[in-house]
Formats: C-alpha cells, structure tokens, sequence
C-alpha cells in the first residue's frame, strides 16, 4: 500500500508468488529488459521474492517454462541477454520446428481451429476442399500457428458456406505482404521452451 500509484490497501501477490509450488510460463523471455533480467535471475536462485514496496522476503519455490523465436545464444554473445541467466534457464531444451516444417499437422489443426470458430460465430463449416486445403499446406507460413490461426478466424467470418474453397484461401492469404526471404527466415524461426526444475540447483 503506497508504494505507487493505485497500489491497493494490504498489497497484491504478484505471478511468482501467485504460482508458488506451481508452473509459471514466461513468453517471449528474449524481450525481458536486461535490468529485469538481473532479478529474474535473482528469483530463480534464491528462490525468493519481495513485493513492490514490502520489505519481507517470500520464498517460492516454482517451475519456470520459458519460449522465444531468438536464440538467446546469439543475443547472449551480443551482450543482449545475461548469459547467467540463459545457463540458469537453459535446463532442458526442445526445438519446436515451425509449421512449414511439419505440414502434415495442418489438416489437424484447421479441423480444431474450424471447430472453435464455428463455435464463436455460429457457423457450420465442415470441410475444406482439396484445392483450397492443398494452398493452405504449401503456404510459407512466416508467422507460424498464430498466422494459421488468424487466417481460420478470417475464413470463418467471411465465408457463407460450410466449405472453404480456394478462391476464399486465395483472399485471405493475398491480404498478407509477402516476406523477403532474409526476414522470412527471422519471423519464421522455431520456438524454443526451457524448463527448470523446481529441485534444480
């Protein structure tokens, strides 16, 4: 209470201690500001925390899943992310391939993409022709699922009928620019997830 503007009264529990004993997932963990990158780092070791204006030290004890398109390899060699920190994060690692690298999962996620959006706008699509589905599965997708997702959503506002034809693929995806191939490579980079174990030392 006091410590800023609009803090209310007895205080509030932040997320590390909101997910005590729990998981918490940091995304995007490339973009954390180097200063806050230094008390991250601080909670992961100490496994302690202390809310904004409080002067009482609160353990917890969490497990952090972080992701990121970066390699923080490169970023931490370019003085751009704390290379402590990376080793403490960097426990387990796994490579999530971008979607042009596993084609063969779109069929399945436009059947569940679909389903939802049928949902939200009370809509019955059920099929996806094959030339409009054999667009979809050679389509670069620079910007991974979060572009296949958000070209189902604008199918599924635009489209009238139950199936999705090629002339429908073909207005969707032409109101997106087309990516040089060196930024193509940078947008479509593989996520990757680290995870810490509660007991790790």
């Amino acid at each position: 209470e006091g410590a800023f503007t609009g803090a209310i009264k007895g205080g509030k529990a932040g997320l590390f201690e909101l997910a005590h004993q729990g998981t918490i997932f940091l995304d995007e963990v490339s973009e954390i500001p180097l200063k806050l990158q230094g008390r991250l780092l601080r909670v992961l070791q100490e496994r302690e925390i202390m809310r904004v204006g409080d002067d009482r030290i609160i353990p917890v004890d969490v497990r952090v899943i972080s992701a990121t398109n970066r390699d923080l390899k490169q970023l931490a060699a370019a003085n751009e992310f704390r290379r402590d920190l990376l080793y403490r994060l960097d426990v387990l690692h796994v490579q999530v391939p971008s979607l042009r690298d596993r084609r063969e999962d779109i069929p399945l996620l436009l059947e569940h993409f679909f389903l939802l959006y049928n949902r939200k706008f009370h809509k019955s699509i059920g099929k996806v022709s094959p030339l409009a589905e054999k667009l979809l599965m050679e389509y670069e997708w620079p910007g991974n699922i979060r572009e296949l997702r958000n070209v189902c959503e604008q199918l599924a506002v635009l489209v009238e009928s139950d199936t999705i034809e090629k002339e429908d693929v073909l207005r969707v995806i032409a109101l997106y620019p087309r990516p040089d191939t060196e930024v193509a490579g940078k947008t479509s980079a593989a996520n990757s997830s680290v995870t810490v174990p509660p007991d790790a030392a």
